[in-house]
């Protein structure tokens, strides 16, 4: 697999000598033509980030008719706390909230693992902009593979990079079944721990929820308004902070 200094290496270099300069940001993980696995790959992913940007406005609606389901579907820790409500209140049983919540956050993992193994530091560089998470990654794939192996386990945790983790881990070369197996280890903790804080909350969670589906419609709307702002929103800072063109004399 080629490193990001291989990469730098292939550079041209100009009159000056001095390389020339790479683009600011690159839109595919892949050098040169891609090929047929390149395009499935891809289109794969963009395929279940569009699943999750379709279930955004649902989730109001099936919170409260179809917790199960909807935590299957999205791996949302919300709806796995909200099904385990309903569970505490004998309408399903905890078992399957559980099941399914760990189901639904690894459903999709192996395709970061994939992309891990398939491009290498080209996924990291496009999965995170952050210059610490990718030295973070280049030099987590030199580790001892224990560190790999906790990374994955631990990778479910709030405020770690997910996704990153996955595809450090396929680049790493973890194999697939060993990748499989800790995730789902992660999972079932993660899982575990919210589910037993939704069944413990019993009756008022459910109460809650019961709520949120009474105007659901107002909720799904207002993700929609959000999701449509918050890139209008960044704009309008990042030309806010930018310094004044003529300056002070």
């Amino acid at each position: 697999m080629r490193t990001i200094q291989d990469l730098n290496a292939d550079r041209p270099v100009g009159e000056d000598g001095q390389r020339a300069p790479r683009p600011a940001r690159r839109w595919v993980p892949w050098r040169g033509r891609a090929s047929r696995t390149d395009r499935a790959l891809i289109a794969t992913m963009l395929v279940v980030v569009a699943i999750g940007f379709v279930l955004r406005p649902l989730k109001p609606f099936l919170i409260a008719s179809h917790p199960v389901l909807l935590e299957f579907l999205s791996g949302d820790l919300i709806a796995i706390g909200a099904a385990a409500a309903f569970a505490r209140i004998g309408e399903v049983p905890l078992w399957l909230v559980v099941a399914a919540g760990a189901l639904g956050m690894i459903k999709f993992d192996w395709l970061a693992w994939w992309a891990g193994r398939q491009w290498g530091a080209g996924i990291i560089g496009l999965l995170t902009a952050s210059p610490r998470v990718q030295r973070w990654a280049r030099r987590g794939r030199e580790a001892d593979p224990r560190v790999i192996r906790a990374a994955v386990v631990l990778a479910m945790l709030p405020g770690v990079p997910t996704a990153v983790v996955f595809a450090l881990a396929g680049w790493a070369g973890l194999r697939l079944t060993t990748f499989l197996l800790l995730d789902a280890i992660g999972a079932l903790a993660v899982t575990g721990l919210v589910a037993g804080l939704g069944f413990g909350l019993g009756q008022h969670a459910v109460d809650v929820v019961l709520l949120v589906d009474r105007y659901a419609s107002a909720v799904s709307l207002a993700l929609i308004g959000v999701a449509l702002a918050l890139p209008l929103v960044k704009r309008l800072l990042r030309r806010s902070r930018r310094p004044g063109r003529g300056g002070s004399q």
